[in-house]
């Protein structure tokens, strides 16, 4: 009975002559590991029908994103992926996070095909990673080819280069998609009977002019796309590749809100469709004791309660939309003011993309903090002068109302956006009085920001050259708990119930 409910679910028949293929797809689940129990449950109830071969494939961000990440810089996430027994794993711009000698690492425990046609070793002049894996399933072959977005040299830009800022690796986003079309050439030469890209470009066109669909539009060869990178939902879109054939991309959202369910039927037909996990009745036994494990050492380490709060800390809207992104919010002060009050600077900045997950009202637990803010980033106090200021507001905000990871959430400042023409005015900064000011382009501010936006992530490369003030050893989390605990004296008041109204945005 459970086998026919899992044949008509996936839309299996029993009566064909040949096996068809059942890859389960994912993308960006950034820490969400409750869903791959269900996800290699269904692979494996899959294996044990007569109808179809199935695989697993993941199509990148899952090593960041939660505390289970932040705390043990990914070794969590991999102790469970390595179980998954993945056909193949591509890397998304957030397995960079950590820097790449720890994504190497971290990646060699997988015992999985780690793909990328376009991550290149600078010094060894060669790719670091195979650009692409054969599998065979019956009869058929399936290539599995890898590709980030080369916008990821911007988001992270501080893993691709060393302390001398010399590049150390590149994703060659001049030629992008001719590698992709380079690398469906060799697959196929070598006898693939199916291409299917797993793709952690998005749908989303970002400051580098990439997306899926125009990645499909300059290839030919590629029969499918699985997509990740801008957490959307969308089972079967379509996209025309050079020789104006339809191919499908398709992506689960993000935290596993879907699992991806990519059908190749023995004549070659391929369907793509989309699974909620609670609609999965299968586990599997061995990663779900890893996962329970997990969560046990999770909640031990972040349980304790730093401060209150009576009102939503607002990243995300109830559509799992980043607002922070593209508006300010009242996370994006909070967090602003922590570092400002940290390293007593008289500006302040956080990237929208660097504060990650709402916090609830209630109690707010240390691991509520390392959720919201969960990397690995260290707060830096630099001179930045007038002008350079208002070029990076004006470039940070030139795709509103577009999200976009490099807006602004600051403190000791406000200014006015304007979206049709993409210019920034009244621009003010917070004196000691308590009263703002115009910027003065010809003054050297004070500003706290992390070693990652100053590094050349979070706001391209604008503060990159701006000297150093102050190091600091304080963790961006850190800061905010002593921003809650200290300044605040544990409850976040009525100050931040409503953003501040530091950033206006006009509709000219």
């Amino acid at each position: 009975m459970i086998l026919g409910m899992l044949a008509f679910m996936l839309g299996l028949h029993a009566g064909w002559a040949q096996k068809s293929i059942v890859i389960l797809y994912e993308n960006d689940v950034h820490c969400g590991i409750d869903g791959y129990q269900k996800m290699a449950g269904l692979r494996d109830a899959i294996n044990k029908t007569d109808t179809a071969y199935a695989a697993v494939v993941c199509c990148g961000d899952f090593l960041q994103g939660n505390t289970t990440g932040a705390i043990s810089k990914g070794q969590y996430v991999v102790d469970i992926m390595k179980l998954m027994d993945y056909d193949a794993v591509t890397l998304g711009n957030h397995e960079f996070d950590y820097g790449v000698p720890r994504m190497k690492m971290l990646l060699e425990q997988l015992n999985a095909p780690i793909v990328s046609c376009n991550l290149y070793d600078v010094a060894d002049q060669q790719f670091v990673y195979m650009p692409y894996i054969i599998k065979q399933y019956g009869n058929k072959k399936v290539a599995f080819i890898g590709a980030t977005t080369p916008e990821t040299m911007i988001l992270e830009a501080y893993a691709f280069y060393d302390t001398n800022g010399g590049l150390e690796y590149d994703l060659r986003p001049k030629t992008f998609y001719q590698l992709v079309q380079q690398t469906v050439d060799e697959a196929r030469a070598k006898g693939a009977d199916y291409v299917v890209l797993l793709s952690h470009v998005g749908e989303t066109t970002q400051s580098m002019g990439f997306n899926s669909h125009l990645l499909v539009n300059n290839t030919r060869g590629i029969d499918v796309v699985l997509d990740g990178h801008s957490h959307e939902i969308f089972e079967n879109a379509k996209a025309s590749n050079l020789d104006g054939k339809e191919i499908t991309v398709t992506q689960t959202g993000t935290q596993f809100e879907r699992i991806g369910k990519l059908l190749i039927t023995p004549d070659g037909r391929m369907t793509t469709k989309l699974l909620k996990p609670a609609d999965v009745p299968y586990v599997n036994v061995r990663v779900k004791a890893a996962t329970d494990s997990i969560h046990k050492l999770v909640d031990a380490a972040t349980s304790k309660v730093v401060a209150h709060t009576d009102y939503r800390l607002v990243v995300s809207d109830e559509n799992k939309q980043w607002i922070i992104r593209g508006s300010e919010t009242n996370a994006g002060d909070l967090v602003a003011d922590a570092y400002r009050y940290a390293l007593k600077s008289d500006i302040a900045f956080e990237n929208g993309g660097g504060i990650r997950n709402d916090i609830m009202a209630g109690d707010i637990t240390y691991g509520d903090v390392i959720g919201m803010l969960p990397y690995d980033n260290i707060l830096r106090r630099v001179a930045v002068s007038g002008k350079l200021l208002k070029e990076m507001l004006t470039r940070c905000t030139a795709l509103v109302p577009v999200l976009d990871g490099n807006f602004p959430q600051c403190s000791g400042l406000r200014f006015v956006i304007h979206s049709k023409s993409h210019r920034v005015s009244d621009i003010e900064v917070l004196q000691e009085n308590g009263k703002y000011a115009p910027l003065d382009e010809n003054h050297t501010y004070s500003v706290t920001m992390t070693n990652y936006t100053h590094e050349g992530g979070g706001f391209f490369d604008m503060f990159k050259k701006c000297p150093v003030l102050q190091e600091s050893t304080i963790r961006y989390h850190e800061a905010m708990i002593d921003y809650l605990t200290k300044a605040l004296g544990g409850n976040t008041g009525k100050a931040y119930a409503q953003p501040q109204g530091r950033i206006k945005i006009v509709n000219d």
